[in-house]
């Protein structure tokens, strides 16, 4: 009998201390047509994103935890094809956006979360674009592009971006979620709002808003109710945008001598549909992306999709 009681002491000890909180966070994310595709090389073909998030050490009522976050972040565009030189056959303009941004997430107690991001940058050539797909196209031997002279003209970049989320509903069993999640942004480069959903089906009981991956609230420190849980699942999320400018598509309206601009289609369908999960000290995940038309006139009018 005290075999026994030494024994379920240890377990409970060792899972006790097992126990992590973790109050930093470095977070990367490459989107690229590629990954769902290697033919497709077209409309938004890369993104690359690298931010650091840490704890605010006060606490306040009513709010569980207070986010920071820094964040560096390139986003490239391109036509159909970016061999082709003739500019008359480009059915969407080259575009290339680089920015640095800093943000507060603060989660609620009432299972919802408010993020508030300033982006500050710039759009066309200082933002490297050509030189960068060069760089990944010389890694890959694909054709070296050759329409970049007539991408968007240079024009500083202001953004000032938001988030809503909040908890809807779960099953008996915690293995599935629903919550609503909207967006929106205004400023030189995007303006847009978005609304949808996030549903959850998990391979081990979920975690909520205030501590998943799935909302990048999962960092904790002494004044967190929440310890780091180990999380496997896989979303879909669906939403619907509608957007009243891109100067990736019409030019900046700071500069508007961009030789090539196109007209916006303001209803956009977006869905997400993917996996994540925690290893150790990592957080992983595989998004598929789909989108429907963002511009008129395109060559493939049947959506763009990337990973």
């Amino acid at each position: 009998m005290k075999k026994k009681l030494l024994f379920l002491f240890l377990c409970y000890s060792l899972g006790v201390f097992s126990q992590k909180k973790f109050s930093k966070e470095f977070h990367f994310i490459s989107d690229n047509d590629l990954y769902t595709s290697t033919f497709d090389d077209r409309y938004y073909t890369s993104g690359l994103f690298l931010s650091f998030s840490y704890l605010s050490k006060e606490k306040k009522e009513a709010i569980e935890k207070v986010i920071f976050e820094w964040s560096i972040g390139h986003q490239m565009f391109t036509p159909h094809k970016v061999v082709i030189k003739n500019r008359y056959q480009h059915d969407r303009p080259f575009a290339g956006y680089l920015f640095g941004s800093f943000g507060t997430h603060r989660v609620y107690n009432n299972n919802s979360s408010f993020k508030i991001s300033l982006q500050l940058g710039v759009l066309g050539s200082y933002a490297f674009s050509e030189e960068l797909q060069g760089l990944i196209h010389d890694l890959y031997g694909f054709k070296s592009a050759q329409g970049w002279g007539y991408q968007i003209k240079n024009a500083l970049a202001v953004n000032i971006n938001t988030e809503f989320n909040k908890f809807l509903v779960k099953d008996q069993t915690n293995h599935f979620d629903l919550s609503w999640i909207n967006a929106a942004k205004i400023g030189t480069v995007f303006t847009s709002i978005s609304s949808g959903f996030l549903a959850r089906i998990g391979f081990k009981p979920l975690q909520p808003l205030a501590n998943s991956i799935a909302y990048q609230t999962n960092i904790n420190n002494k004044n967190t109710s929440y310890f780091r849980a180990i999380e496997s699942f896989i979303f879909i999320k669906p939403s619907i945008r509608y957007a009243f400018y891109d100067a990736t598509l019409q030019g900046s309206f700071l500069n508007t001598s961009s030789p090539i601009t196109r007209e916006l289609v303001p209803f956009i369908f977006d869905i997400a549909i993917g996996f994540q999960c925690t290893t150790n000290q990592f957080n992983l995940g595989y998004t598929y992306n789909y989108n429907s038309n963002k511009s008129k006139e395109l060559r493939f009018d049947d959506g763009h999709s990337y990973g």
